[in-house]
Formats: C-alpha cells, structure tokens, sequence
C-alpha cells in the first residue's frame, strides 16, 4: 500500500500541472508564443520518455509480441476515443487559450462551456494511460521515472491552461473552473494509484502490455494534439525546441540510470 500512495502523489503531482495551468490562464494572459514552446518542449521530453522509458522497458519485460500488441492497442484506443471527443469541442484542447479559436467554437454560451467539459473529459484521455505509467513504474522496487513524470507535467500545463481560458469566457466562476481541474488532477493521482496497487504481482507479459498500451496512447496524443498546435506558433523553430527536450530528457533518463 506504500507504494501505491507514493505512485498516487506522484501521478497527483503530474496532474497537478493542470490545476497550475488554470491559475496561469485566470490572473494573466500569456503569449500563444510561450505556451506553443512549452508544448514543443513537453512533445520532445514525452517522445524520450516513449522511446527510452516505456518501450524499452516494455520490451525488457514482455518481448516483442506483447510490447507490439499493446503500442498499437494503445493507439488504436486513444485515437478512436480523441475522435469521439474532438467532435463535441475538444479538438484544440492543448492550444493556447490566448488564441481566436483557441478553445471554444465561439466566445460564449452553451456551446463554449460544453465545449470547455469536453476539453476537461479529454484531458483525462490525455492523462490516465500517463498517470498508469507512473504508477506502474514503481513496481519494480526503484524510484519513478523523473523522465515521465516531467513530461506529464509540462503536456498538462498548457492543457489546463486552454480549458479554463474557455471556461472563463463562458461565464464559469472561479469555483468551477479550479473545481474541474482540481477534481481531474485528483484522479490523475488516484489513476497511478490504482495502477500501482491493481498490478502488483502481475505477470511480466501484463506489464509489458499495459506500458505499450499508454505508450501508444501518449504518442497517439502527441501526434494528434501536442504536435500541432506546438508548430503552429513556434512555426521553424518547434523541432529545434523538441530536440532540446528530448536531449534534456534523455541525459536525464541516463543519468538516472
């Protein structure tokens, strides 16, 4: 059970950001500019932490077989589910909330505040396979990865960010907003709990699959959400900010190994 609650602080860390992001959107207003650099950075630290953490990993403990079912498996299953969500409003979820169309499809009423619940319902797609990686990675007896951990916290900044800048122009009290992503980062907490504590004990090839799985989703999410809206502000200069994260995160994952 000690374990599981230090995976669960861990996850609630992570989400954490999300409820950071909604302080940022309520008292200031940041350039769309900073939050895609941000987002270029978040993409290069997760696609490390897809590459090295979790593949290799995955690899270590279930071979190839499992590792390739789960990654495609996960894919599959975030990408018909962000689908379903983009849909009904959810679509630029991680964009800057300082943007026209940032969030919302328009500027106020029933359709901006449904709008900011379906970015909040995506950024749980967006977040539980990450929090379960967290959780999962405390099973073998060493510390969490730093790596995921960091790349989940700068992925949600600008998320939070996005969806309270819509909430706040659909008239949602303060209440409601720190509310929502209050509550979304709790569960990102109870999420690596849960992996951690439902797990244990789970044959190696259960593991290996369940890492593929969120691996598959988070690269998904990448390529779908964070990548877009990264390059269209940062425009020439997105890949250069990517492969400063993606170098931070590998010297980090090396160094910690």
């Amino acid at each position: 059970m000690t374990g599981a609650l230090i995976a669960g602080g861990w996850g609630l860390l992570g989400g954490s950001a999300l409820l950071l992001g909604a302080l940022v959107a309520w008292f200031t207003r940041l350039p769309q500019r900073v939050i895609a650099a941000v987002m270029a950075i978040g993409s290069g630290v997760l696609i490390s932490a897809v590459a090295f953490d979790l593949m290799d990993e995955a690899y270590r403990q279930g071979g190839s077989t499992a590792t390739a079912l789960g990654f495609v498996a996960g894919g599959a299953a975030y990408t018909a589910a962000n689908v379903y969500i983009s849909r009904r409003g959810a679509r630029h979820r991680k964009r800057s909330g300082t943007a026209e169309h940032a969030s919302q499809p328009d500027a106020g009423g029933a359709n901006a505040a449904g709008s900011g619940l379906a970015i909040a319902v995506g950024a749980l797609l967006d977040g539980i396979p990450e929090s379960v990686v967290i959780g999962v990675s405390l099973l073998d007896g060493g510390g969490v990865s730093l790596v995921t951990v960091a790349a989940v916290f700068l992925s949600n900044v600008p998320e939070g960010l996005s969806s309270a800048a819509g909430m706040k122009r659909a008239g949602r009290g303060a209440a409601y907003v720190f509310g929502v992503w209050g509550g979304i980062a709790l569960v990102s907490g109870i999420a690596a709990f849960a992996g951690n504590l439902l797990l244990a004990g789970a044959a190696p090839t259960t593991l290996a699959a369940v890492t593929a799985i969120a691996a598959g989703a988070i690269l998904a999410m990448l390529v779908d959400t964070m990548i877009p809206e990264a390059t269209e502000a940062t425009h020439d200069y997105s890949g250069l900010i990517a492969v400063v994260g993606f170098l931070a995160a590998f010297v980090l994952s090396k160094a910690g190994g």
